[in-house]
C-alpha cells in the first residue's frame, strides 16, 4: 500500500472523528498527509484536543495490514475523495463519505443509475415487480442500485444482474463480512458481475446506526429511487426521503389500498412521488440520463476501442491504460459497443470482443 492510501485510511479510523470533522480537516489543512503533518496546537483550531493529539501520533502500519491483505485481491479497491474513479454524483449530497470499499467493477460507481427499494418482508407480487422493473433498466442501461437486504433489494440485484446495466449493493458492514448471512450467493454474484460498495471499515458488523447512513448512498448514487412496496413504517421511505433531499426523483408503485405492504408507496405518491405502471413511465421521466450523463460516442472512438481491445477478455483498468481514456469516457464507449452487439462483458468485469 503506498503511503498516500494510508494516509487516507489512517486519518479515516481516527477514533471520534466522523465524517464532518474528517472534512473539516481535509478543508483546513489539504491532504491526508498534510494533515497529519499539522502541529497538534493547530490542528486543535478544527478538532478537539484528544482528536489532535491522536493524529500528530501518525498511525502504526501493522493496524493497516488487514486491508493490505484484502487490497491483494484484484477485485478489491478503496476510492478516496482524490480518485478519479469516485462517484461523482456523491460530490453533490451532504455528506460524502470520506473513502469507499469496492468490491467488484469500479466502473459502475459512474454508471446512470436507479435506486429500487422496499419492504423486507414483500408479497410474492412485490418481489416479481421488483425483479422485473429492475431488468427493464437494467436493459436499458441503468445501473440498479439496492441495499441487499432480504425482499425488495435481493429481487432488485437479481434483475439489475440480468442485463447489462449490472447492480451495485450498497452494504451496512465491512466489505469482509455479508449480512444478512442467506444472502451470500447474491453478493457472490454482485462482486463478480456488479459491484459491493460500503463506507465502513473492514470488520465492521452490522450495526442498527450504520443502515440508515448507508441508505444516503443508496439515494445518492442515483438518478432516482423506485420504492416498490413499503408499510408507512418501512425504512425504504427513510431512503425516499434522502432521495428527495438530494434532488432525486422518487417513484412509487401502487397497490391494493387494503395491504398494509402499499400504504407506504400511497403515502409517497399522495406528496409528490410519481406513480409508475411500468419500467418505461421511469425511462421517460429519466429519458436524459443517456444524453446528459456522457456525451454520446462517434462511430471513430467505437472503432479505436475495438482496436485497443484486441480479441482477449480486457479490464477496465488494463483498457485505460492502453487508450488513454478516463474510465467514464470508457464506460460510455463500452455500453454503445454492447448495444452494437461488437462486444460482451464477462464475469469479474471483463470485456471481450465479438466481431
Amino acid at each position: 500500500m503506498d503511503a498516500e492510501l494510508a494516509s487516507w485510511l489512517a486519518l479515516n479510523q481516527i477514533p471520534g472523528l466522523g465524517n464532518e470533522g474528517l472534512r473539516r480537516l481535509l478543508q483546513a489543512f489539504g491532504t491526508p498527509a498534510q494533515v497529519f503533518a499539522t502541529p497538534a496546537h493547530t490542528l486543535q483550531q478544527v478538532v478537539k484536543p484528544a482528536i489532535a493529539a491522536t493524529i500528530t501520533q501518525g498511525w502504526d502500519e501493522v493496524t493497516l495490514a488487514p486491508i493490505t491483505n484484502w487490497l491483494a485481491d484484484p477485485h478489491n479497491h478503496i476510492v478516496t475523495l482524490a480518485d478519479p474513479d469516485y462517484p461523482q454524483a456523491l460530490l453533490n449530497i451532504s455528506d460524502p463519505p470520506l473513502l469507499l470499499y469496492v468490491k467488484g467493477r469500479l466502473d459502475l460507481l459512474n454508471h446512470p443509475a436507479l435506486a429500487v427499494v422496499g419492504s423486507r418482508n414483500a408479497t410474492p407480487q412485490g418481489l416479481s415487480n421488483a425483479e422485473a422493473f429492475a431488468q427493464a433498466a437494467s436493459a436499458a442501461g441503468l445501473c440498479i442500485i439496492s441495499g441487499m437486504a432480504h425482499g425488495i433489494d435481493a429481487a432488485a440485484h437479481r434483475g439489475g444482474l440480468r442485463e447489462h446495466g449490472s447492480s451495485i449493493g450498497i452494504v451496512g458492514t465491512g466489505l469482509d463480512k455479508v449480512y444478512p448471512a442467506a444472502n451470500r450467493q447474491l453478493a457472490h454474484q454482485l462482486a463478480q458481475g456488479g459491484a459491493l460498495v460500503s463506507e465502513f471499515s473492514l470488520g465492521t458488523p452490522p450495526l442498527a446506526a450504520n443502515f440508515p447512513r448507508r441508505n444516503r448512498l443508496i439515494s445518492g448514487l442515483s438518478l432516482g429511487c423506485l420504492v416498490v412496496e413499503a408499510s408507512l413504517q418501512s425504512g425504504s421511505l427513510i431512503t425516499a426521503r434522502m432521495a428527495l433531499e438530494q434532488g432525486r426523483d422518487v417513484f412509487a408503485i401502487p397497490g391494493s389500498i387494503h395491504a398494509p405492504q402499499t400504504k407506504g408507496c400511497h403515502n409517497l405518491i399522495k406528496q409528490g412521488a410519481k406513480l409508475v405502471e411500468c419500467a418505461q413511465d421511469i425511462l421517460e421521466e429519466l429519458g436524459r440520463f443517456s444524453a446528459s450523463t456522457t456525451p454520446q460516442p462517434s462511430a471513430v472512438e467505437e472503432h479505436s476501442l475495438l482496436t485497443h481491445l484486441g480479441f482477449d477478455p480486457v479490464d477496465m483498468d488494463s483498457l485505460s491504460q492502453r487508450s488513454g481514456l478516463t474510465i467514464g469516457a470508457l464506460s460510455a464507449i463500452l455500453l454503445q459497443l454492447e448495444l452494437n452487439g461488437d462486444i460482451t462483458t464477462l464475469p469479474g468485469g471483463l470485456y471481450q470482443r465479438i466481431n
